[in-house]
């Protein structure tokens, strides 16, 4: 099990809005057969590894990462597929919760005769799955911040400086981050202060493409101009308002980019941050990565809306005049205070990354 998630996780830059699956087969003690799943499309991971297999195949045990889909999509059933290759046991480490399988490739597989067992490697399994999984229960994109902050939590210094809090290894795996999400999201006041392409350059692997650049613009704010709106490098969507003027909207499309409008946020300042990211679920984001400033970051927080941080902290001090990394509403006491699960932590040269995920999804109304 511990192979097929590792199979499944060196796919999953290529597989969304699909899971990144893998696959293991195994006959008499030896592995005879393994793969992962193909971009949208393609075979999955059973049937890759099922094709690697050949003969070989019949009255071995599959072990993978997410229960067998039933249904006819762009591909036929993967449980089905199983059962006509003569699989004699099968090994799931979790459960799908897409409402088109949900048990249902179990049931069938246990309903042809065959063993079933779910469970094994399900906690590693489920982390490598979670934006997945997330965006399956709730509709919305899995709303990962990151952040760089001082050892004092502060994100830019009082004159407004912020580049560069950390150092080189540390901006290189947030490269990595952007390449593992569809979308990167900034707030119109980012986009302003910091002109970014939002594009992946430092990844150690070229990417299959670039992911969705992101902009949450209210009213209208940001003008479409380079390099944000080059969409030579990227494609670009904003999400506003109907607060947005229609001059800046239709310079915006002229641009090249494309523009969705949802509700406004019940205080007004800003795009209502729920409907955005079910938007962006919607057009299969399973993760988006949000790089914002403290307003934004503040926001998701307050609207429990933020799955995962990963936060880069630097050994500088940059005081009480500096700006924190989350801005908004104080919790009233520690026991209210939103609490985080600290999933890792490495040192990144002169720097530490942390990265901590909130409690499990909440399925939406």
């Amino acid at each position: 099990m511990q192979r097929a998630i590792a199979l499944g996780d060196a796919a999953r830059r290529r597989t969304p809005p699909n899971p990144w699956v893998g696959c293991v087969l195994v006959r008499d003690g030896e592995i005879v057969g393994e793969g992962a799943s193909e971009p949208p499309g393609g075979p999955h991971a059973e049937v890759v590894a099922l094709s690697a297999a050949g003969d070989r195949a019949r009255g071995a045990t599959a072990y993978v990462t997410l229960e067998p889909c039933r249904h006819h999509g762009r591909t036929g059933p993967c449980a089905e597929a199983l059962l006509v290759a003569g699989i004699g046991r099968v090994v799931v480490a979790i459960e799908d919760p897409d409402v088109r399988v949900r048990g249902g490739g179990l049931a069938l597989l246990r309903d042809a005769g065959i063993a079933v067992e779910v469970g094994l490697g399900a906690a590693e399994a489920t982390r490598s799955l979670a934006p997945y999984l997330h965006h399956r229960v709730t509709g919305r994109a899995s709303c990962l911040v990151k952040t760089a902050t001082s050892l004092d939590g502060r994100v830019a210094a009082a004159d407004g400086s912020s580049q560069w809090i950390t150092g080189v290894e540390a901006r290189a795996d947030a490269h990595e981050l952007r390449a593992d999400s569809q979308a990167i999201v900034v707030g119109a006041g980012t986009a302003l202060a910091d002109r970014p392409a939002l594009t992946v350059r430092l990844a150690r692997e070229p990417v299959p493409c670039q992911p969705l650049r992101v902009l949450l613009d209210a009213r209208g704010r940001v003008p479409a101009q380079e390099p944000l709106f080059d969409t030579a490098l990227a494609p670009t969507l904003v999400i506003t308002t109907t607060a947005a003027p229609a001059g800046v909207v239709d310079a915006w499309q002229a641009a090249g980019a494309k523009v969705e409008v949802v509700d406004a946020a019940s205080d007004g300042g800003g795009v209502d941050l729920s409907a955005a990211l079910t938007l962006l679920g919607r057009d299969g984001i399973l993760q988006a990565m949000v790089e914002g400033g403290p307003t934004l970051h503040g926001a998701l927080l307050d609207a429990a809306l933020v799955d995962r941080v990963v936060a880069y902290v630097a050994g500088a001090v940059l005081g009480a005049g500096g700006r924190a990394a989350f801005e908004g509403p104080s919790a009233p006491t520690l026991a209210e205070a939103p609490r985080f699960e600290l999933l890792d932590a490495k040192v990144l040269g002169g720097d530490v990354r942390l990265e901590y995920g909130a409690p499990g999804p909440r399925e939406s109304n």
